[in-house]
């Protein structure tokens, strides 16, 4: 097992954007950033970054979490086993980046709705409540590895029926955890969040950039 440099779990706050850019490309130099996953979400959140990176995935790999861990832990615990599935590939000067998001709803896990009426269960579930959303991050080298999580509390608006109904159909969310992308369309369906807006997309880069400047990355 690989020496951790510790956990915690933050609320992710808003930073200058163009200060965290510069200063992540510089710190970035003396490693080949590899992102460990084919969401378009979190390609599209690196490649805004303007760092260089390569994707590399495996197949099947293993998401399950001992039903003993609730809440912010949950999505840590499967970025580390990720990046676990990893380490016997990796090379010296390579920064591997696993994730994963979860949504947590009144004690439980939304994750990816299985067909339409899942779907549709879930947006009925959120209309109106708050929800948190969880993205656990790893980072990974062949020396050390740290870990945190990331969350912001995202409130829905009242939903109709027919608004559910249009969204699901429309916009086919079933790759989604919760039925739900915050961005795009999926921005009409919330009232208000609070925390990391990147973070209910799949990756908070403002976090992430803090806690590779104090592991001098």
């Amino acid at each position: 097992m690989m020496p951790s440099a510790g956990k915690r779990t933050v609320n992710c706050k808003s930073f200058n954007f163009l200060i965290v850019t510069k200063i992540m490309l510089s710190n970035l130099k003396k490693y080949q950033l590899i992102l460990a996953s084919n969401s378009p979400r979190r390609k599209e959140l690196m490649s805004g970054l303007g760092v260089e990176y390569v994707v590399r995935t495996l197949p099947d790999v293993d998401e399950s979490y001992p039903e003993t861990l609730v809440g912010a832990a949950i999505p840590e615990y499967i970025s580390r086993k990720k990046a676990d599935a990893y380490r016997s590939m990796m090379k010296p000067g390579e920064l591997l980046i696993t994730a994963d998001t979860i949504v947590w709803l009144e004690g439980k896990v939304l994750g990816k709705p299985e067909g339409r009426e899942g779907a549709v269960e879930m947006l009925r579930a959120l209309s109106g409540k708050s929800h948190q959303v969880f993205t656990g991050v790893c980072l990974t080298t062949t020396e050390w590895q740290k870990s945190f999580t990331a969350a912001s509390d995202v409130l829905f608006d009242v939903l109709s029926e027919d608004e559910i109904q249009y969204y699901v159909d429309r916009y086919q969310p079933m790759d989604k955890a919760g039925a739900y992308g915050i961005q795009g369309r999926g921005a009409v369906l919330v009232e208000k969040i609070n925390g990391c807006y990147n973070n209910v997309v799949g990756l908070p880069l403002s976090l992430l950039y803090v806690m590779m400047q104090r592991l001098g990355v």
